[in-house]
C-alpha cells in the first residue's frame, strides 16, 4: 500500500471528504443543512451545497492543493447558483491567491476546515440569486436528498436514480 501524502511537519495530508466534514459540521452548528458533490447546470458539480434558514443557497468550493486552486478556471460558474459562495480550504494550504482579485475577495468567503471543524475567516458576500432561479435550486437540492436518502434505506431505489 502506498503511503498517503504528507505535508511539509510530516503530518497526513488533509483530503478533500476530510475539509468536507468540518465544514458541514460548522454549517450544522449554524443551520446551514448540506449536500456534497451537488449537479448544477452546466455539467459541473458544487463540492458542497446547502441552504441557510431563510432560504438561501450556499456552495462550498473545496481545494487542497494550490496547483487545484491556481489551476480551477470555471469556479465563476458557480456564482449563478447560490447567494453565497466560499472557498473551503485545509489550515495548511497558502491562502494568499484567495486575496487575488481573480478570486473576487469582496465576494468570495474563506472557510478553513479539518476533518473536525471549520471556522470562517472571510464571510461571504450576499448576491442574492433572482426568486425564480432560488426557487429552483432549493427545488433541485431537496430532490437530490431525498433520492440518497432513499437509496440509503432502499439500495434496490437506487438502481432507479437517473442522476
Amino acid at each position: 500500500m502506498a503511503e498517503a501524502f504528507r505535508t511539509r511537519d510530516s503530518s497526513p495530508a488533509l483530503t478533500a471528504a476530510d475539509v468536507a466534514r468540518g465544514i458541514a459540521r460548522l454549517f450544522a452548528r449554524n443551520d446551514i443543512w448540506c449536500l456534497a458533490e451537488v449537479p448544477i447546470p452546466g455539467g459541473r458539480r458544487a463540492d458542497l451545497m446547502g441552504i441557510d434558514a431563510r432560504g438561501g443557497v450556499v456552495i462550498v468550493e473545496i481545494k487542497v492543493a494550490r496547483a487545484d486552486l491556481l489551476g480551477d478556471a470555471k469556479w465563476p460558474d458557480y456564482l449563478d447558483f447560490c447567494d453565497r459562495f466560499y472557498w473551503g480550504v485545509p489550515p495548511a494550504l497558502d491562502r494568499a491567491p484567495l486575496e487575488g482579485e481573480a478570486f473576487r475577495p469582496a465576494t468570495c468567503g474563506v472557510i478553513v476546515a479539518d476533518g473536525y471543524d471549520a471556522e470562517i475567516l472571510r464571510p461571504a458576500a450576499l448576491e442574492p440569486l433572482a426568486a425564480a432561479r432560488r426557487k429552483a435550486q432549493v427545488e433541485r437540492l431537496a430532490r437530490l436528498a431525498m433520492r440518497r436518502h432513499t437509496a440509503l434505506i432502499d439500495p434496490l431505489c437506487a438502481a432507479l436514480d437517473t442522476i
